[in-house]
């Protein structure tokens, strides 16, 4: 793991741990401990947990003197590390009514204190393995305020009420525009994949940077859309088992699904639940909510599938895609103003909304990299023991944190997850000469 360009630790530490305390700032306590399936999690346990991170691998091993909180949270917000010690099992997160919202904060506030003081003054002989710790710190807590919103949006789902998150929202455009459901051809051959020597952070998941070759195929320029997945329902898409992969069949059968997820058919025009609320179903806004399941079937319905995760990487790179969404937020920011995708016009040229509105789904099987090792140690377990009968999904969603996108990031999620922001665009196979 290479560690970011000099910054004020201090300062980024604080930008990034305020996000997460302004993402539960309008909800209440009973809103931050809602759980209503094993995937999520309440928010409240979200926010201890990243506390229990920076406590555990940076302030007990680091900070001299440093005394435990409360002893108990070491196995209360451990997540799934092994090499700690045992965790509180995660389907039951929700009976964790004590300790309270309150007292997490505290918590939170005990640990914040303790690592500005170690930061401003590090050990000098640990300071490089501090600033490595921290930069993954800040990162895995930047995934958690993701995760942090989308298991909220599910949570205030399941109330007959559906409550919005944030009132208001991102407005609907309503200027007619022309979207090029066209592809961009790539020759392939001999390319590299992988955190790039000069990036100044990855995952290990996205190391080493390696070779792989690609025959010649061609790649969306524009996610797909409500209005083009709404075709693909009026086809039958969800009654036609020649479309499905066996295992998506048998969940298209077992869960009854019909459309995406948070989609309400009930009414002529269709409606949406959103963090902003119930809205209108856009048939020019991407298609989000969807398992991997559906969108290869959809993929398939075309006649087209699903890029690998080597074509989508080239492709960005190749596009030179602009990562920032361009939407002036602070590096760390959540935009609120817009958790949901929106239909602002594409690029004219080229692949548009690699980043910044969903994740998009790959045929590539979660596994490692060529010449992957296990990182030695309990942070070992980050991501290495989940490369197992999952799928990457690249690019980033409308809850992704500013400055957390790159084109190297492997998102992976279980081929019926559905719960997260998830899309598509679609791939074919091309001959040279096609384009």
């Amino acid at each position: 793991m290479l560690e970011e360009a000099p910054l004020d630790n201090s300062f980024r530490f604080r930008q990034v741990r305020n996000q997460s305390e302004l993402l539960c700032e309008s909800l209440s306590p009973e809103d931050c401990n809602l759980q209503a399936i094993p995937d999520t999690s309440p928010l409240k346990w979200h926010v201890a947990h990243t506390t229990w991170f920076f406590e555990t691998f940076i302030l007990v091993p680091f900070l001299s003197h440093y005394r435990l909180f409360d002893e108990q949270f070491q196995v209360l917000f451990n997540s799934y590390y092994n090499g700690i010690g045992k965790q509180h099992p995660r389907p039951k997160r929700h009976l964790l009514s004590r300790p309270s919202l309150d007292e997490v904060m505290s918590y939170r506030r005990h640990v914040d204190q303790a690592m500005v003081n170690l930061l401003d003054r590090p050990p000098e002989a640990d300071q490089k393995e501090i600033n490595a710790r921290l930069v993954l710190g800040l990162n895995h807590e930047q995934q958690h305020q993701e995760l942090m919103l989308t298991d909220l949006k599910y949570n205030f789902a399941c109330n007959p009420l559906l409550p919005a998150y944030v009132d208001g929202g991102v407005a609907v455009n309503q200027n007619s525009f022309r979207r090029d459901s066209g592809f961009e051809f790539y020759k392939g051959g001999l390319i590299e994949v992988g955190q790039e020597d000069d990036d100044p952070f990855g995952f290990d998941n996205e190391q080493p940077r390696h070779k792989v070759w690609l025959e010649p195929f061609a790649i969306g320029r524009n996610l797909v859309t409500n209005g083009e997945f709404r075709q693909f329902m009026e086809d039958g898409g969800y009654e036609r088992p020649e479309l499905w992969l066996s295992d998506g069949w048998s969940t298209v059968q077992q869960e009854g699904w019909r459309h995406p997820l948070y989609w309400d058919l009930s009414s002529d025009e269709g409606r949406i639940f959103t963090l902003h609320g119930a809205k209108p179903i856009e048939d020019d806004v991407p298609v989000c909510h969807l398992s991997y399941f559906e969108a290869d079937a959809f993929a398939r319905w075309t006649g087209a599938r699903l890029p690998t995760e080597e074509e989508w990487e080239h492709a960005c790179m190749q596009a030179n895609t602009e990562i920032a969404d361009g939407r002036g937020r602070l590096h760390g920011q959540i935009d609120r103003t817009r958790l949901h995708p929106d239909n602002l016009p594409p690029r004219q040229k080229g692949l548009s909304d690699m980043f910044g509105q969903v994740w998009q789904w790959t045929s590539s099987p979660y596994r490692a990299y060529p010449g992957y090792r296990t990182a030695p140690g309990a942070l070992g377990e980050y991501n290495g023991k989940f490369m197992c009968s999952q799928f990457v999904l690249r690019g980033s969603s409308c809850a992704t944190p500013k400055g957390h996108s790159r084109s190297s990031y492997r998102n992976f999620f279980y081929p019926p997850d559905r719960w997260q922001f998830t899309g598509l665009r679609l791939a074919r196979d091309a001959m040279p000469g096609t384009e």
